[in-house]
Formats: C-alpha cells, sequence, structure tokens
C-alpha cells in the first residue's frame, strides 16, 4: 500500500491555500511582463537579421517607442501593487498564525514573505530592463536618421513603361495595414517602403535608382532538367496519397486494383514513342473539394452510397501523372497548400515570397478558388501553369469575365479568363476543353468469353445507389419485372429502403470488385435519368451489358433543370448518358422514351434477343488515357509568351495560307504551307466549315466525322476565309462574341472575332452561319488528331 507523508499532503493544501485569485492575477501579470519584454526585444535584435528589408528596423524601432512607455508604467504598476501587498500579507499571517491546526505548516512555508520577495524583484527587474530599453532605443534611432533622411524624399516615379505605379501607391496609403503580408514584406507606412514593395515584390513600379540592388532577392537558378522516366511501381503514389480519408482510401484501393493495367499501359506507350526523350515536370495537384474548408461532403459518403465519380478521375488522374514519370505533390488541406505554393502570412493580397516551383497545378473549381485567396498577384501571373478538373465543362461564354457579365453568362463558376483548354472534363462534352477522361478496366479475350458464358438471360441491375433515384419508378420496374430479374445496390442502414419494391433484389451497398461480379452476370444495366454521365455505363458496356437510358425531351440544360443550373455551360442534354449514347450507340447502347410504355417494353423485348460482347472505348482504356495526357503535357503551353497572357496567339493573319478544296465545300491547309508549322494539333488536320444556320460548329463537324478544333479558329478568322468559301461580305466588323467568326443573312454581313479567349465550338443562333475549324481524329481517341501523337 502506498503511504503519503503527512508533511507533503500540509504543503500541497498550503499551496492552494495561498495561491489566491489576487496572488494569482498579480504573477500573471508578472508573466506578461516577461513575455512583452522577450516580444520587444526580440523585434529589435530580429530586425537585424541578415536579408531583412532595410526599412525593416524603421518599422520595429518606431514600434519599440510605444513599447518603452508601456513598460514604464508596468514598472511604476508593480511598485504600487508591492505596497498593497505588504499590507495584505501583514494581515493575512495573522490570520493564518490563529489556525492551530496548520500552524507548523505556516512556520515551514511563509507564503506571505516568498511572494513579497518575487514580486519584488520583478519589480526591479523590469524598472532595469526599462532603463536598459530606452537605451537601446535612442541608438536605434540615431544610427537609422542618415538613411531616414534619405528615404523620406522618395518619389513617385513618373515612367511610362509603369503606367499603374502612382494609383497602386495611393492605395498602399489609405489599405497597407488591410493584410499583415505588407508588413511582412517590410512596409511600414513610409512613401519609400510603398514603393520599395511595388517594385521589388509586386512589378507596378520602377525599381529604385539609390537602392543596392543586391537587395533584391534575384531569382533562383532553375532546377537542371531531368528526364522523365516511365514508372511501373505504383507504391511511392501511394504513399504520397496518405490517409485519414475514406475518399483517399477509396482512391489507393483503385489504384492498387489497376497496378498491373497501368503497368502493361506504360509498356506500350514507350515501345511507340520509341525512346523519345521528354523533361520530367514537377507538378501540383490540390484536390480542392476533399478539402475541410471546403466542406467535403464526398468523404463521409463512400462508404454510404454516395457519388464516387470524382474520386474514380482524381486516383486514375494520379496514376496517370505518376505513371508517365513525373514529380508530384499532392495535398488536400489548406496548410498543406499553403506551405507547398510559399504564401506569406496573412489574407492572401501579397505575392507568393518565392517563385511557384512547379511547372503544373492540377485542381478542381473549390482548389481554384482557394489558391485565388491565397496567391494573390501571384494567381494572375502563374495562371497559365493551371489545368481545371471541370466534370461538366466551362464554355468560352462564361470563361471570359466581362462577356460573362454583360451577356447574362456570369455563374458561380465561370468567369476566370483562362484559355477554355485550360479545362479538363470527364467525358469530351465540349471540344472547347480538354478530353481528361477517366478508365474501366480493360479485360483480356478469356476473360471476355468467359464473361460471354456465364451471362444471365433475363438479369438486370438499376443504376443508382441512392434510395431517391428509385422513387416514382414503379411503372418502369414493372414491366422490367415481367421479362428480367431485377437487382439493385442501394446503401441502407437497419431496414430495406421503402423506395425499393418487393420483388428487387437489394445487394446493399456493394465493393467494386463485388459490384463488378453483379455486372458480368446481367444482360441489362437500366439508368432512370440520374446520375448524369457517370462511370459506372461505361463499367457496365465493358462488362458486357446493354446499357438501357432515358431520352430526354425537352433536353436538359442550366435553362430548364435545378441539377446544371449555375454550371458555366449552355450544353443541351438529350440523355442520362449523352457519350454513351453518341459514341457508342446501338447495340451497346438503347435511349428510349420512358414515358412511351409501348417503345420502352419494345426495347426490353429486343434487348432480350441479342447478345453483345464487353465493349470499352479505346480513350477510356488505361493506354488511350496515359498517351492523351502525355500529349497534352508534351504539347499544351499556355504559356508559351508570357505567364500574365490567358491565351498566347500568333499575329492576326491578313490571308491565311487556307485554300478550297477540290470540291468546293470547304477549307483545307496546303502541305506545304510554312505558316503554322509549330502548331499543335498539326495544321494539315484543319478542315474549315461553314456551319448551317442555327448550328453550332461542335454539331457541323460532327455531321461529318469531324471534330471541332478551337486552336484552329485563329487561322480562319480572316475575310479571305469567307471569300474563299465564295460568301460575299457587304460589310464586316470585328467585335467581341462567342458565336464569331459567321455570317449573317439578310444582310450579307461577315463578322470576325476580337476576343480570342472567345473562341467557341459551342453556341448558336439562327441569325449566323458560323464558320468553323474542323479536324480528324484518332478512332476511339477523340481527343487526338490522327498525328497528334
Amino acid at each position: 500500500m502506498i503511504t503519503v507523508n503527512s508533511d507533503g499532503k500540509i504543503m500541497v493544501r498550503r499551496c492552494l491555500v495561498t495561491l489566491r485569485p489576487f496572488r494569482l492575477f498579480v504573477l500573471g501579470i508578472g508573466f506578461f511582463t516577461l513575455c512583452f519584454l522577450m516580444t520587444s526585444l526580440g523585434g529589435q535584435f530580429s530586425a537585424r537579421r541578415l536579408g531583412d528589408s532595410p526599412f525593416t528596423v524603421h518599422t520595429e524601432v518606431i514600434g519599440a517607442l510605444e513599447s518603452r512607455v508601456v513598460l514604464r508604467k508596468m514598472s511604476d504598476l508593480l511598485e504600487l501593487m508591492v505596497k498593497r501587498m505588504d499590507t495584505m500579507v501583514h494581515l493575512e499571517n495573522g490570520s493564518e498564525l490563529r489556525r492551530g491546526d496548520e500552524e507548523h505548516a505556516v512556520d515551514r512555508f511563509p507564503p506571505g514573505a516568498k511572494l513579497m520577495e518575487k514580486i519584488q524583484a520583478i519589480a526591479q527587474n523590469v524598472s532595469d530592463i526599462a532603463v536598459k530599453v530606452d537605451q537601446i532605443l535612442r541608438n536605434s534611432v540615431l544610427h537609422s536618421k542618415v538613411s531616414e533622411g534619405q528615404r523620406d524624399q522618395c518619389e513617385v516615379p513618373n515612367d511610362p513603361k509603369y503606367p499603374d505605379c502612382s494609383g497602386k501607391v495611393e492605395w498602399m496609403h489609405a489599405r497597407w495595414t488591410s493584410d499583415p503580408c505588407y508588413a511582412f514584406f517590410g512596409v511600414d507606412g513610409t512613401e519609400c517602403s510603398f514603393l520599395i514593395y511595388l517594385s521589388e515584390v509586386e512589378w507596378f513600379c520602377p525599381l529604385m535608382s539609390w537602392r543596392n540592388q543586391t537587395a533584391v532577392l534575384p531569382a533562383p537558378k532553375p532546377l537542371p532538367k531531368v528526364q522523365a522516366a516511365f514508372r511501373s511501381n505504383l507504391s511511392h503514389l501511394l504513399e504520397l496519397i496518405g490517409s485519414g480519408k475514406e475518399s483517399l482510401i477509396f482512391m489507393k484501393k483503385r489504384i492498387k486494383q489497376l497496378a498491373a493495367h497501368w503497368a502493361l499501359a506504360a509498356q506500350r506507350l514507350e515501345a511507340k514513342l520509341k525512346g523519345s526523350r521528354r523533361d520530367q515536370k514537377q507538378i501540383l495537384i490540390h484536390i480542392g473539394f476533399l478539402t475541410e474548408e471546403s466542406g467535403d461532403v464526398f468523404s463521409p459518403r463512400v462508404l454510404k452510397g454516395g457519388p464516387l465519380g470524382e474520386m474514380v478521375q482524381w486516383a486514375d488522374i494520379l496514376a496517370v501523372l505518376f505513371v508517365l514519370g513525373h514529380n508530384l505533390k499532392i495535398t488536400v488541406s489548406l496548410k498543406e497548400l499553403q506551405s507547398n505554393l510559399g504564401v506569406p502570412p496573412g489574407r492572401g493580397s501579397c505575392p507568393l515570397t518565392v517563385p511557384l516551383p512547379f511547372d503544373l497545378i492540377y485542381t478542381d473549381y473549390h482548389g481554384l478558388q482557394q489558391m485565388k485567396q491565397y496567391m494573390g498577384l501571384s494567381f494572375k501571373k502563374y495562371r497559365c501553369r493551371f489545368r481545371v478538373i471541370d466534370t461538366f465543362g466551362t464554355e468560352p461564354a462564361y470563361n471570359h469575365e466581362e462577356y460573362a457579365t454583360l451577356h447574362g453568362y456570369r455563374t458561380n463558376w465561370g468567369y476566370w479568363n483562362f484559355n477554355p483548354k485550360q479545362f479538363m472534363t470527364m467525358f469530351p462534352h465540349t471540344p472547347d476543353n480538354s478530353f481528361m477522361g477517366f478508365v474501366s478496366e480493360e479485360l483480356n479475350s478469356t476473360e471476355k468469353q468467359l464473361i460471354k458464358n456465364n451471362k444471365a438471360s433475363n438479369m438486370a441491375v438499376v443504376y443508382g445507389k441512392e434510395a431517391s433515384i428509385w422513387k416514382g419508378k414503379e411503372k418502369f420496374l414493372g414491366i422490367l419485372n415481367k421479362y428480367m430479374e431485377i437487382h439493385g445496390t442501394v446503401y441502407y442502414e437497419t431496414q430495406r429502403p421503402p423506395e425499393v419494391p418487393a420483388f428487387v433484389k437489394n445487394h446493399g451497398l456493394l465493393p467494386q470488385q463485388e459490384f463488378q461480379q453483379l455486372l458480368r452476370k446481367a444482360k441489362l444495366f437500366i439508368g432512370f435519368g440520374f446520375p448524369y454521365e457517370g462511370p459506372a455505363p461505361l463499367e457496365a458496356i465493358a462488362n458486357g451489358c446493354i446499357f438501357l437510358q432515358s431520352r430526354f425531351s425537352p433536353p436538359h440544360s442550366s435553362l430548364n433543370h435545378e441539377f446544371f443550373r449555375g454550371k458555366p455551360t449552355s450544353r443541351e442534354v438529350f440523355s442520362q448518358h449523352p457519350y454513351a449514347e453518341n459514341f457508342i450507340g446501338k447495340p451497346h447502347v438503347w435511349t428510349v422514351d420512358y414515358n412511351n410504355s409501348e417503345e420502352f417494353e419494345a426495347a426490353i423485348k429486343a434487348i432480350m434477343r441479342i447478345q453483345v460482347d464487353p465493349y470499352l472505348p479505346y480513350e477510356y482504356t488505361c493506354e488511350g488515357m496515359l498517351e492523351r495526357i502525355y500529349a497534352y503535357i508534351q504539347h499544351q503551353d499556355f504559356c508559351a509568351t508570357t505567364e500574365t497572357s490567358p491565351l498566347v496567339v500568333p499575329p492576326q493573319p491578313a490571308r491565311a495560307p487556307t485554300a478550297l478544296a477540290p470540291n468546293a465545300t470547304h477549307l483545307v491547309w496546303p502541305h506545304n504551307a510554312s505558316q503554322g508549322s509549330e502548331a499543335w494539333p498539326p495544321m494539315h488536320s484543319l478542315q474549315g466549315w461553314l456551319a448551317e444556320t442555327g448550328r453550332t460548329c461542335t454539331d457541323t463537324c460532327l455531321d461529318r466525322g469531324l471534330i471541332c478544333e478551337p486552336s484552329f479558329f485563329h487561322f480562319i478568322n480572316t475575310l479571305d476565309a469567307f471569300l474563299k468559301l465564295n460568301v460575299s461580305c457587304d460589310r464586316t466588323e470585328s467585335e467581341m462574341n462567342h458565336l464569331y467568326p459567321a455570317f449573317a443573312q439578310p444582310g450579307q454581313e461577315c463578322y470576325l472575332q476580337k476576343e480570342p479567349i472567345l473562341y467557341s465550338c459551342a453556341g448558336s443562333n439562327t441569325k449566323y452561319r458560323r464558320l468553323c475549324p474542323c479536324r480528324d481524329f484518332q478512332k476511339g481517341q477523340v481527343a487526338l488528331c490522327q498525328d497528334c501523337l
């Protein structure tokens, strides 16, 4: 048994008794005083650290003059408190001595005397330090007067190369205290500190002639170029992703599942490239929608039937960039993001403390907003390096801030003034954006045959893990139940969701591999209109299912459907999965009117009579995605001329070397033309077509088995192009409109595009016949022309 010394008990009890609130308050004052002294003196000495700005000393001196007054007030206050405490201690000691049961403890621990000694010592130290600080401050002020006199004579330069300088100085006068980052860079409220900051940290004013130019930090030398090499071992990538979120665990499982496919795809692409050399890129990947600050609504729902499409795509993006041999930094928190970017302390008004160390940044709209908040002017400087993963796409009319505001296209997600090709979509919705995509597991011939042999002839799986999707679908399910056994994968915790009819065999939420096994047995995968454009239908088709979906009439868009409202696109969606309908089609994909019971039932009967092989478009294989992203990284350069330009274009040619095709229907690019020889895609893939009235360029090119290519607009945005197509222009104007270049009837008016980032394959008007740039494409790979790789 443990025993406790009685004297020890009494000592603890006396400590608790004697440390009364007033004494605690006094000790707190003493501790605060010491902290304040350390902070004040630390500021004086830190102002003289190597590499600090020359006007930081001035800032600290001004602040310390106030500190000297505060120190003296504290010293006086402590002396007054000592006198009062002395009286209180005498009174308290007398009362304590009358307590007979604790009299020996009082003799051993005289609380008043010891406490008084400590307070008197603190007061004396404060007084002594105040005198020393006063001497230091006087020396500091005298030492700085020579240089200060020179700096007070700073004048705002009148340099036509820097027209915004004076306006920025005025702004700094009024707002420099609005963000601590200005003081971090040495701004102290003087004219000179403003000019030094605006010339050396920002770039609105010229460098000051009297400044020691060595004070301006030179840009660090770029790292030596390292050659990228394909990787087949993904274990380091899994370490980079980290853990702690269900979403990250899901992504790592997916990468592991497809590891062998990525390794094989890397071998095939390496063989195609025949050992061509390429530089390793420094790439930051910031998944903004998974940060706590954005709400991260996805992670908690991973195991509860929530949407997985975005996480599927991000997992595949990480795998592609890693397999291609690039150096990755992955962040899912703002703290990690700020550390990797070099964000100064404050509210995000100032540029980064160092040049951006990344060649490319892959993020989403949430991450884009976060980086704009913290990067200050550096966001505009480096915006050409961003690649935005954008599920549903961003059309040029919504991307151009001024145009979107003036013409009613402004939404919460648009107006970034990027090159539209910087937005990367899950499906090839519009050629204005780059098609990023994702992958489905590719089967070999043996696996395909095994699936065909084990297919059930009357088994259907419903597309939809949330019970709300099933609500109101009893009529369709009743018809389907006459012909097929219906299976569902609806999430539930304790009891069967009431929206799921009793005749449906519900498996609950299944792991990915078990869900694939279910698809390999089923004949039909049926959608109920939502979710839109997810990865599941492609997985079902790849596993030998026929996909049945509803046709929308009228088509869904931001004008008539809540789901699309606010999204930066006017695209009309004619079915649940437009890609499956337009790029795959029958016999793998059937699109019918679910409001017509007879048409729906006829489709079910027809599907029962046919058999299909597993099918996966090449662009959704690991190899297809790998070569597509390889081509983008090698050839898409939106920073070719300047970091601050959203779209780099050569001077507009008065006469582009296009020629009328032999059949006189469209324009072509002569093979012997020297202009545009460095362009990507190659110029010889260009075909220029005049659209019918009211048709988009996207549809005009598709009607001819081609793809609209917005980077070619520049070469046909000329009066000469109209004349070669035998269009007579009575009047020609150059304006800012996302439908131009175009020809208007009546009136014989030709309109040219004035703003390059408004070149758009999307958009139509019954007034115009649009002039459209089209190109060829690889079979199963619409993102790349035949000679693009």
